[in-house]
């Protein structure tokens, strides 16, 4: 068993382990030097240190076990390792690449900063008590001095990077107050430690160099830690998006075989329905019947039709290649198609672009059945929301490059936590029967695979707005 187990990069668990190790490690230098050392060194107040920081971890412990029962985590998942799951690299978070260099710009900002802010408070108290310590103990000369490195390196890890910076100005603030006076130890100082003054006038030459090799060491380690750091973050972003997509896909995959399944079984039965429904019409054309047979013969025909549709729109939802007919076609028509086979086509309101006129005859080169299907599933999802009596509005624009389509509801709203799953495969807010949750999730697919976006904005009691942008490519970009 490792003495420092394995943790996700900028964990608390991880900081936790850590000051665990340096307490253990404070302890035995110091029984060392008290027994292998003539130097009278005064063990009491460096072991009140050493206790404060033992009390300060068995703190940070508490609160990360507390912080863990409250968010309903295993024990060896920790606060931090989820705010930087939630925040992505440094201080910033949702990294859009932009760039062909591999640079980012930052879009908000972290969900939760309460903890690394104790990250920091408590790698200061550690610097703190290490200068406390060194100053009792030789001061600069002290070869443990160097763990002023360690600690900048550890907090380059752990910590956003302004964070960090300001760790290493505490590191060397700390060093200055060692290279101006400290206690000596016989065998340890090399020189007594002189008057403090003025800075420059205090330190000798050698101390000055002392000092600018430890403030550029510092620099340096704390410029490319962060650097390597914030690289690692990016690159385990990066793959994390990509296990998403490559589950997603797999998820479509199997909708798709399972359209195409569906489709393939039911071809026979639905035909021989179809096909007993029109013989049985013919056999009764000259009888006398009562007008209920005429429509109950009708709406079976109807409904064999609606499930040939039903079909052909799940296949071309869910990413079948061949359900997708790629054609020319107008944003008029597009709005045309997806109303086609809306219920309740008088609760829909279209909401036209004030002053332009020109909308509909806008070209676009898409799937058209696939997209219409996406909108439909958006428009229904509208008036599933609503009450009977109230309206589902969908407001039309051409927005240079691109076309947005937002459909508005009269319902009560989603929460956080619903919006937030919106989309996700088989999750539905409504009743058993009414819809098994992929509405949502193949209209993402379809809107995000012609490089379009899906968003959702909700205010509960008020309604949700549901925002579709497509791209309007002046050239074909496949072949039907």
């Amino acid at each position: 068993m490792p003495l420092i187990a394995p943790a996700p990069l900028g964990s608390s668990t991880w900081l936790l382990q850590l000051r665990t190790f340096a307490i253990v490690g404070q302890l035995i230098t110091i029984l060392f030097a008290r027994l292998l050392t003539p130097t009278l060194l005064p063990i009491s107040a460096l072991l009140m240190l050493v206790i404060f920081t033992a009390i300060t971890n068995g703190a940070y412990g508490w609160w990360l076990s507390r912080a863990e029962r409250n968010r309903g985590k295993s024990p060896t998942e920790s606060a931090t390792d989820q705010a930087w799951s939630e925040a992505g690299v440094d201080a910033e978070a949702d990294l859009i690449s932009q760039s062909m260099d591999g640079h980012a710009n930052v879009l908000s900002e972290f969900k939760s900063e309460t903890p690394l802010r104790v990250a920091f408070v408590l790698m200061a108290m550690d610097l703190i008590t290490l200068t406390a310590m060194l100053y009792l103990t030789g001061g600069a000369d002290n070869p443990f001095s160097l763990f002023y490195l360690v600690n900048i390196a550890v907090g380059g890890v752990i910590l956003t990077a302004p964070l960090t910076w300001t760790l290493t100005g505490l590191a060397i603030l700390g060093y200055i107050v060692l290279l101006i006076d400290s206690w000596s130890v016989a065998g340890l100082t090399i020189q007594p430690a002189v008057t403090p003054g003025w800075l420059i006038a205090t330190l000798d030459l050698r101390d000055c160099g002392m000092l600018f090799a430890f403030v550029t060491c510092a620099t340096v380690l704390s410029y490319f830690v962060t650097r390597i750091s914030r690289q690692l973050r990016l690159r385990e972003r990066d793959l994390r998006r990509s296990q998403s997509e490559r589950a997603d896909a797999m998820r479509l995959e199997g909708l798709t075989t399972l359209a195409a399944g569906a489709a393939h079984e039911l071809a026979s039965p639905l035909s021989a329905i179809d096909v007993a429904c029109r013989e049985l019409t013919r056999h009764l054309e000259d009888i006398p019947k009562p007008k209920s047979v005429d429509e109950d013969l009708s709406l079976i025909d109807g409904q064999l039709l609606m499930c040939r549709q039903i079909l052909s729109r799940m296949r071309a939802a869910s990413g079948d290649t061949a359900a997708q007919r790629w054609n020319r076609t107008t944003l008029g028509d597009l709005i045309d198609t997806a109303l086609e086979g809306i219920r309740d086509p008088h609760r829909v309101e279209i909401v036209e672009p004030e002053g332009d006129a020109s909308w509909e005859d806008q070209p676009m080169w898409l799937p058209e059945e696939a997209v219409a299907q996406a909108i439909r599933n958006l428009i229904h999802n509208g008036l599933d929301a609503s009450s009977p009596e109230q309206f589902v509005a969908v407001e039309l624009l051409v927005d240079g490059e691109e076309a947005r389509l937002q459909v508005r509801d009269q319902g009560q709203g989603m929460s956080g936590e619903v919006l937030g799953r919106a989309g996700d495969p088989f999750f539905t807010t409504k009743e058993p029967g009414r819809g098994i949750g992929l509405g949502l999730f193949l209209t993402r697919n379809v809107i995000t695979r012609l490089g379009g976006t899906l968003k959702f904005e909700s205010t509960p009691g008020l309604g949700t707005v549901a925002t579709v942008r497509l791209p309007l490519p002046k050239e074909p970009t496949t072949t039907e």
